[in-house]
This record gives C-alpha cells, structure tokens and sequence, in this order.
C-alpha cells in the first residue's frame, strides 16, 4: 500500500544531454506577453557623459572690458593727432585738451561751470521726474486717465522739444527758467512711456493670483503692478539721465553767463577746438557717471529678478 507521502515527487534530475528545467514563478506566468524589446546598442550602453568644458584660468576683469573701448578711440585720436592726419585747426590733440583741462581747473573756471550745469540737471530732472511719474500712474492704473492723457503725450512726443526753444524764451525770458524747463521736457517723455508701459506689462496671472490670496486694489499696486513695472521704470531712468545732459548742450547756448554750455559759446567765437572737445568730454563723463549709477542701483532693487546676465553668450 502506498504511503500518503508517495504523491509528492522528488524532482527528477536531468539527465545527461537534457535541457535543464525552467521554473516558471506565479508572477512571471501572469505577467503579459509582449513584444521583445530591441537589444540596446553596445555604443549607447557603453557612451559617456561628456566632461565639462573647461574654462580659461586667465579672464580679463570686465572693468577693464568695459574700458577697453572708450581707451581705444582716444589711442586713435591720439595716433591720429601725432601723425599728422587730424590736424589741430579741425580737432585739438588729446594731450592739448588735457594741458587745458589742467589749466581751467587751476583757474577754477572748470569746477564752477560743471557746478552750474549740475544744478540746472538736478532741478530740471526733479520737475520732469515728477511730472513723468504722475502722468504715467495715472493712465496706467485707471483707463479713464488712459483715454486723456496717453494720447496727448503720445502727441506731444512728435514735437522736436529742441524745436521749443524759442517759444521757451517768450515765455520764460533768458534767464534760468527756459533752462531749466526744457531739460524737465526732454526728461519727461522717456519716463513716462518706459514707466506706464511697465505698469501695463504686469502678468494678468500674477494679479490674478493676488486677487486669490485676498489682495485689494491697493495690495495689488503695491505687490504685484508697481514691482512688475520697476525693470521698465529703470530703463526709463537711464534715458531720462542721458536726455538731461543732452537737453542742457542746447540750453545753455541760449544767454548762459555760467556752466559747460558758456565755456563751448566762448570756445567757439574763438576757434578753442580744445575747450569745445574738453567741455563736451565732461558732458559725456558726467551722463556716465549717473549711468553707472542707476545701473548700480538697478542690481539692488532687482535682485529678486532672475534674468539673463550674457553668461555663457
């Protein structure tokens, strides 16, 4: 008689020349059947990720950089100068516009003209600043102000505000005043187009998502439109700065007895070609100097902006 056990049997071992027996688990047999897979290819299996560029250890600061050009065209002026083919009755030579600019600092007459001149630039660019910044609050925040106002700064944009010289003369005489209101026109116009584009830039998302989160009127114009609009408003700033300068050259032509303006008027009654180029120097140094400026304080009151700095470019 059998025993109970006599139903289970050992596993029979393969014989010589027999394939050996293939145990299939419960999981591999309810696993579904589909097509093979490709056999991966040897080079893809044996590729490696490509090693880090390596970069240069030796990088020229980019202080030096930025200087490089301005240095390189007063070496060509100067080459040009002492060869003989700018001649000095058409354009000073670099080493004679220095000797004078000592000359009128010893004198003084240098300090107490930029003084001038900066005074006027400080007080025409606070009026058009301000003028600017409450112009473009209002058509970018209210579409009422829009309709009024944009469409005639958008006119009186067209004017050549050089071209309002003379009915600036009528008005105001020739003293300080024409002056000073025709650099707070030419800062006006690049400050309010830069500031209320930025204000109607602002992402419909962002305000979106501030109305969600319980933001007002006011929360939203504080957290959302007038961050928003601060890259626009700095790039306006910088114009507005370059634009004053520009608009005082043209001012102080008109009865200036101080400033930049009055040493070129004196300059050129007397063919000075060194005083006109030293005077127009100071100009350019001193709309670099605020250009600076803001760019410096641009990294402060943006550095919560990821943005693109021509790395790797």
């Amino acid at each position: 008689m059998p025993s109970p056990h006599s139903a289970v049997s050992e596993p029979s071992l393969p014989t010589h020349g027999s394939a050996p027996p293939t145990t299939t688990t419960a999981q591999e047999a309810a696993a579904p059947t589909g097509p093979a897979q490709p056999p991966r290819p040897t080079a893809a299996r044996n590729a490696r990720p490509a090693a880090p560029r390596k970069r240069s250890r030796f990088r020229v600061p980019r202080g030096v950089r930025r200087a490089s050009g301005p240095l390189g065209l007063v070496l060509v002026w100067f080459l040009a100068s002492a060869t003989g083919v700018l001649p000095e009755s058409v354009l000073a030579s670099p080493v004679d516009v220095v000797q004078r600019a000592a000359d009128l600092i010893g004198t003084g007459e240098l300090p107490q003209a930029i003084a001038a001149s900066g005074r006027r630039a400080a007080t025409g660019f606070l009026i058009g600043a301000t003028i600017a910044l409450a112009l473009s609050l209002t058509p970018g925040l209210f579409r009422l102000g829009e309709d009024v106002i944009d469409a005639s700064m958008g006119m009186f944009r067209a004017i050549p505000w050089v071209g309002l010289i003379p009915l600036f003369i009528v008005w105001f005489g020739i003293d300080e005043t024409p002056k000073i209101a025709l650099v707070a026109l030419g800062v006006t116009y690049p400050l309010y187009f830069n500031i209320y584009g930025g204000i109607r830039s602002a992402d419909s998302q962002l305000i979106e998502a501030g109305r969600m989160v319980g933001l007002g009127r006011i929360g939203l114009i504080r957290y959302v439109i007038l961050p928003s609009a601060l890259p626009g408003a700095l790039v306006g700033l910088r114009y507005a700065l370059s634009t004053a300068w520009l608009a005082l050259v043209f001012a102080e032509q008109v009865n200036a007895d101080a400033g930049i303006g009055y040493l070129m008027s004196n300059a050129q009654q007397y063919f000075q070609t060194d005083v006109i180029v030293l005077c127009l120097a100071v100009y350019a140094v001193l709309g670099l100097l605020c250009d600076f400026a803001v760019r410096l304080l641009s990294r402060r009151l943006l550095a919560w902006r990821a943005s693109f700095d021509g790395e790797g470019a």
